[in-house]
């Protein structure tokens, strides 16, 4: 498990990068209000140091940053995150990073927003309200896919869709396409409530595997999985949540939310998520380790 000193640990992204292990996740810095990126390493992803902290160094971002994403493309650390505090005109910013450590942004973040409004007055809507927080990204085809989560037209209904870019592009905002104009996995079975979000993908079989987060935070929100051939069309392996929350009492009581799945460069797949015993109070990140059983996961005990 990873504590944050002052209780508040969310949203995990783990990448293997020069011999370490670097975690990315949304924290808070004693004193300062905004929400903002933690980082942490580790050698062996059981025991991590905090190592830094993403500033809030241009005007999109002045009221927070978080929920990152992270992956590793030709030696180069990509990190994939989301503005914070601006309701329904949150979007999705990019950054590089040589290190691990030290991000250079992109100066026209954010590079991705979905097409949508929520003003009644309009003359086209789109299909939500042009919100994309909770990003997640997957190479598939030669792609590299954005799943993010966004809400209806009222701001009630969170669901997640999908965006791509060329893998030889910059991922800027000229270089991402929606790839349908609509969601690709929306809350239907009960325990989901109004609320599927924080995507969580990784390619095996030749298909895309999404977990993700069901209900609302502390509702409680649990673990989900489905599966896609295209990237697009998923279908769920279940109806019942893959990882469910804890007992009363347990250190996940309240929810086991917000998942990341990681494939380490020996084959090993663990599963990041977080929870909380106290309804929101207090927030902590821990992992499952998976095996990929060809048509699904299971947790090794």
């Amino acid at each position: 498990m990873f504590f944050s000193p002052d209780g508040f640990a969310k949203d995990p992204a783990v990448v293997r990068f020069n011999g370490r292990y670097f975690l990315y996740h949304s924290a808070y810095v004693p004193g300062e209000k905004p929400l903002r990126i933690g980082i942490a390493v580790s050698d062996d992803m059981e025991r991590w140091s905090p190592a830094g902290i993403l500033p809030l160094d241009t005007e999109c971002e002045k009221n927070g940053n978080g929920a990152p994403a992270a992956i590793v493309l030709d030696g180069v650390v990509h990190l994939f995150y989301q503005t914070y505090g601006n309701w329904e005109r949150d979007a999705i910013c990019h950054a590089v990073s040589a290190d691990g450590l030290r991000f250079e942004k992109d100066p026209f973040n954010p590079v991705f927003r979905p097409t949508g409004t929520t003003d009644p007055d309009a003359s086209d809507r789109g299909w939500c309200a042009g919100r994309a927080i909770d990003a997640d990204v997957v190479v598939f085809r030669d792609r590299l896919w954005l799943y993010f989560a966004t809400r209806d037209h009222r701001m009630e209904r969170q669901m997640v869709g999908a965006a791509s870019a060329p893998i030889g592009s910059s991922f800027g905002r000229e270089d991402f396409r929606e790839e349908v104009e609509a969601p690709v996995l929306a809350p239907t079975l009960p325990w989901e409530q109004s609320c599927i979000e924080a995507p969580a993908a990784i390619v095996k079989g030749g298909r895309v595997w999404m977990f993700y987060g069901g209900a609302y935070n502390c509702k409680p929100q649990q673990i989900g999985l489905a599966v896609s051939d295209d990237g697009v069309t998923f279908r769920r392996v279940s109806d019942e949540p893959f990882l469910k929350n804890g007992s009363p009492g347990d250190w996940n009581a309240s929810e086991s939310g917000h998942p990341y799945v990681f494939e380490d460069d020996d084959g090993r797949i663990r599963l990041f998520y977080q929870g909380s015993p106290d309804g929101g109070k207090t927030w902590i990140l821990s992992s499952v380790g998976l095996r990929f059983t060809g048509d699904g996961f299971e947790i090794e005990r």
